[in-house]
């Protein structure tokens, strides 16, 4: 099985529609992936609507997280989507999304880089728009090759030049919010440095602690030693493994299936989870 456990649609700040999404991946060989927008559930619909055979869809969200200073992303997975709790604090987050995009729009002009509200809005689209969606207009404006080369100091990285901070989850109340909603958790590229400061690995013992299911350790911002390093941390840890595209459609390099997750953890995530199943095929199942 190839099963790709973070991507991202239309619905946040990918290239591709739910629809596109799913019919890319069964075209790129997955048996199972992950639909997993920044802060949002809003693309699952569409994606369960076109979900070709043979290409089972694992419902989820990326939560927008900070700790200590340190922004950080949190995967959830198979949490009931209709869950008010979680639900509401999804929302928060979703809500500042637009003041911080003006803001780092206005510090971007600042640097007198000639970026404008009406060009992000229209790169966002439907979309939830966030940071991905400035910098692909850096790209446009030629400030920078790639949407990647924006996530620096010098530009939208955290604490960078053009930084501006949002409203967003405390990780230790996501973890709990999530569980409460019969999800997982799993620390999205937890070691990922180029993108700014991370926190250390205390913090991810804590979380462990607090519940957190597992960490994405096979992924493109993590070199060898890296995910050496974060295997053997899981193990001390007990926590689960996954390895992911973090897929964007053309805003970033990555293809679908980069990296990977080992069908005996996804075995144990959708055993874990008590919010709803896995959807296989051309729809189906919701909520358990």
């Amino acid at each position: 099985m190839r099963i790709d456990l973070h991507t991202h649609s239309t619905a946040s700040d990918g290239t591709d529609t739910p629809a596109e999404l799913v019919a890319n991946a069964a075209a790129a060989g997955l048996d199972v992936v992950a639909l997993t927008d920044h802060d949002t559930v809003g693309g699952h619909k569409q994606a369960i609507d076109a979900l070709p055979d043979g290409l089972t869809l694992v419902i989820g969200a990326e939560l927008s997280c900070r700790v200590d200073g340190v922004g950080m992303h949190l995967l959830a997975y198979l949490f009931d989507p209709a869950d008010a709790e979680l639900e509401r604090a999804r929302e928060l987050v979703r809500d500042d999304r637009v003041p911080r995009a003006r803001e780092m729009v206005r510090k971007l002009r600042a640097l007198d880089v000639p970026v404008t509200w009406e060009q992000v809005a229209r790169i966002a689209g439907d979309g939830s728009v966030g940071r991905p969606h400035v910098a692909a207009a850096l790209v446009e404006l030629g400030v920078v090759p790639t949407v990647s080369d924006a996530f620096t100091p010098d530009w939208l990285g955290n604490g960078g030049r053009a930084y501006a901070e949002k409203h967003e989850f405390d990780p230790f109340e996501a973890v709990r919010l999530v569980k409460a909603a019969g999800g997982v958790t799993v620390f999205a590229h937890p070691a990922a440095v180029k993108r700014g400061a991370v926190v250390p690995e205390s913090t991810i013992a804590a979380l462990a602690d607090a519940g957190l299911d597992g960490v994405e350790v096979d992924h493109m911002d993590h070199d060898g030693p890296t995910r050496a390093r974060l295997r053997g941390l899981a193990r001390e840890l007990g926590l689960l493994t996954t390895g992911s595209s973090d897929y964007h459609g053309t805003r970033k390099t990555v293809e679908l299936g980069a990296c990977t997750t080992d069908p005996e953890i996804y075995g144990e995530i959708t055993r874990r989870a008590t919010g709803a199943f896995p959807v296989p095929g051309a729809g189906g199942a919701g909520p358990r």
